[in-house]
């Protein structure tokens, strides 16, 4: 049942600077016009330069943090974020199994930096999570390593997604933020090839941090509204490029900054 205030859990890591992870989960959600929830997969020392270091808490107590919220609020949609090994992936992934919510995924796998986040069992566990959500929402590297394929085009990394959605059963949005080109939109693909692109200018700004958890949790919340991925992606994409285009206003960090996710609230796009 689609609600007007849906009620939204992120599972992912911190940012203390606010900008990405958890913090900015809960900022899109209430952007998006929803309830935020978190549980906290790894606690991360990091700003707008760079992580410092990532503490794991023990499984348990993700498990503990998970049934804590299931046990006493009906979750009316679920986004994953950064799980971190391959014991976070199945545990969260187990504790699902008994959720009826839909799952949006952002399939933190690689760096900004390129670097690759998952050894090779992580990897492995994340693919058959996937194939649990109902939406991923890789970036272009990310979509790379899913599809073991090298896509530096908009055509090849739509016929990567058409793949990999007809192979597991879900929706995958492809993210034009990494390629190149003045088009910088969205494109959701479904399982059955059907692809709905949803168009917005490249913005020149450094500030682009936490873009990829501010769309995943914004596109949750306004399926938890309408039940409709596509009208989720439209909202979301276009409340995103006012996000980055007032991004460079907040002045926060010294390294790429926030995203302005109150942008909407504030009335600052009018």
């Amino acid at each position: 049942m689609n609600r007007a205030i849906p009620r939204v859990l992120s599972i992912a890591g911190t940012d203390p600077t606010g900008g990405a992870g958890v913090q900015a989960d809960l900022k899109a959600i209430l952007a998006a016009g929803g309830y935020g929830m978190s549980v906290v997969t790894a606690l991360v020392a990091q700003n707008t330069q760079g992580v410092r270091s990532v503490h794991i808490p023990p499984v348990d107590f993700l498990l503990e943090q998970l049934r804590a919220v299931s046990d006493d609020v009906h979750i009316d949609v679920i986004k994953v974020g950064m799980l971190g090994n391959a014991e976070i992936i199945r545990t969260v992934s187990e504790w699902y199994a008994d959720i009826t919510a839909p799952l949006v995924l952002d399939p933190v796998m690689v760096a900004s930096s390129g670097d690759r986040l998952l050894d090779s069992s992580a990897e492995a566990a994340l693919r058959e999570l996937c194939g649990q959500a109902d939406l991923i929402t890789p970036n272009i590297p990310e979509l790379e390593v899913l599809s073991a394929e090298h896509l530096d085009t908009a055509e090849a990394a739509l016929q990567a997604a058409q793949n990999f959605a007809a192979a597991t059963g879900t929706h995958v949005v492809v993210k034009g933020g990494h390629l190149s080109g003045s088009e910088a939109g969205n494109w959701l693909v479904d399982a059955t090839g059907i692809v709905t692109q949803v168009s917005t200018p490249r913005i020149p700004t450094k500030n682009t941090h936490g873009t990829g958890c501010s769309l995943s949790a914004a596109v949750a919340t306004r399926f938890g509204q309408t039940g409709d991925w596509a009208e989720a992606l439209t909202w979301a994409t276009h409340w995103l490029s006012e996000a980055i285009a007032h991004a460079d206003a907040l002045e926060v960090g010294q390294g790429n900054g926030p995203v302005d996710h109150g942008v909407r609230l504030r009335g600052a796009s009018s």
